[in-house]
């Protein structure tokens, strides 16, 4: 026996849009409207396009609600118009994409004072990501005239919807020379040095650490980009401009002026770490390596990344004996004064990434300032903190496994004229 149902059933949103005068709250009131929306009802889409629709949609989002609201839907209208907003419907994107005065409505966000309300900021960098994928030209376009956007987005980069939103515009437009052509605009406003400026003593730790996550995630999608397209004629210039060695040696100036910030350390370091990371050599400028129990072909490093940190290895080795001031940390088998501290333990990640290029010069350093031998004091005296002993491990398998070449290759690697490993004979 089968039962008869009625799968047309209308939505209650139909009936609604039957009234002349149904207002957009009620609507968005509807539990069903996102579903409705992305489903392309075309009396809801129809709403929606109205020009006065468009533009409370796009003010729920970069208008701070009444603070005298309940919390509990302090926050419903503008969620929900974000998801309307970002719900991929043709004509919507149509029309935000081409409405200028409904573009710098949204854009006028990014005018408000720092900090920015962190909710509201990740509903208008969705809303831009999405637009920016849809329509790039046009946005591109429009965000270009905006002289300040660059401005905009440093001042702002310490939330983390902000800096989204700037890797969204290097990750988003897909056509090679659309995107080539952004790497440009942004290499000329000088984002890579901008953000470089940021990771200094002087700057909050929310800086440090998104200004440091957006110049490592430029460098792994530049990498990325260039493994994919090895055919383009032209080099990712935000990469060729980080990998230049006053870049480097003006970010290192950075952290290590005056007082010993370790947010400032740490976000240096990371971006250090990134740099050196090993990929498959590509281009001149960079020497081939590769790492112990790695079969694949080898590695490139930039000579020039090298050259900037070995002239500061002294600073780093410094860092091992006096790092920025910690409390004593009282644990169950005992007092650590000092603890080893997360400025410490990246220092010997660095390290170790250094070993792993296997490079005469650094080598011989590391020799001269005792380096290795203060990691392993530390080694034998912190006893009990795993993070300590896997990077000490690390950098001592990296020694012992240092392959011995001709010394016709000893500009890069790490022999004497006896073709002995230095580090290892120390």
């Amino acid at each position: 026996m089968f039962w008869k149902f009625d799968l047309h059933s209308s939505s209650h949103i139909d009936t609604l849009l039957e009234r002349e005068d149904v207002t957009l709250k009620e609507l968005m009131d509807e539990e069903d409207v996102l579903q409705e929306c992305k489903a392309q009802n075309r009396k809801l889409i129809e709403f929606l396009l109205k020009a006065e629709c468009l533009e409370d949609l796009v003010s729920f989002i970069i208008e701070e609600p009444p603070q005298d609201m309940d919390e509990k839907i302090r926050y419903k209208y503008p969620n929900i118009s974000c998801e309307l907003l970002t719900s991929d419907v043709s004509q919507m994107n149509d029309r935000l994409g081409e409405d200028e005065s409904l573009l710098m409505k949204l854009y006028s966000f990014l005018l408000n004072d720092s900090p920015l309300n962190p909710l509201l900021a990740s509903f208008f960098s969705k809303v831009l990501s999405i637009l920016i994928s849809r329509k790039p030209e046009q946005i591109v376009d429009f965000l270009k005239k905006k002289h300040d956007f660059v401005d905009l987005i440093i001042k702002h980069i310490g939330t983390s919807a902000i800096m989204d939103l700037l890797l969204r515009l290097l990750t988003c437009i897909e056509p090679p020379q659309p995107r080539q052509d952004v790497l440009n605009w942004l290499n000329e406003e000088k984002i890579i040095q901008r953000l470089v400026e940021i990771v200094h003593p002087s700057q909050e730790e929310d800086r440090h650490s998104n200004a440091s996550q957006s110049l490592c995630e430029i460098v792994r999608l530049s990498r990325d980009q260039m493994l994919q397209i090895q055919n383009s004629t032209e080099p990712d210039p935000l990469l060729a401009t980080l990998e230049k060695q006053e870049i480097i040696e003006q970010l290192l100036s950075n952290i290590f002026h005056k007082e010993k910030n370790e947010s400032a350390i740490v976000s240096a370091i990371q971006i250090l770490l990134t740099l050196l990371e090993t990929r498959r050599p590509t281009f001149e400028g960079h020497i081939e390596i590769c790492p112990p129990g790695m079969s694949h072909s080898a590695c490139s490093v930039n000579k020039s990344v090298l050259e900037a940190i070995r002239g500061r290895l002294g600073s780093f080795h410094e860092l091992l004996l006096e790092p920025p001031k910690k409390s004593v940390m009282k644990t169950t088998w005992g007092v650590l004064d000092p603890p080893v501290g997360n400025t410490r333990l990246n220092v010997i990640r660095l390290i170790s990434s250094l070993l792993q290029t296997n490079t005469s010069s650094i080598n011989g350093d590391l020799m001269e300032l005792n380096s290795i031998g203060v990691i392993l004091n530390m080694f034998f005296k912190y006893t009990w903190n795993n993070f300590l002993h896997t990077q000490v491990e690390i950098c001592i398998a990296l020694i012992l496994a240092s392959p011995f070449e001709n010394t016709e290759n000893a500009t890069i690697t790490d022999q004497d004229s006896t073709g002995d490993n230095l580090l290892l004979k120390h």
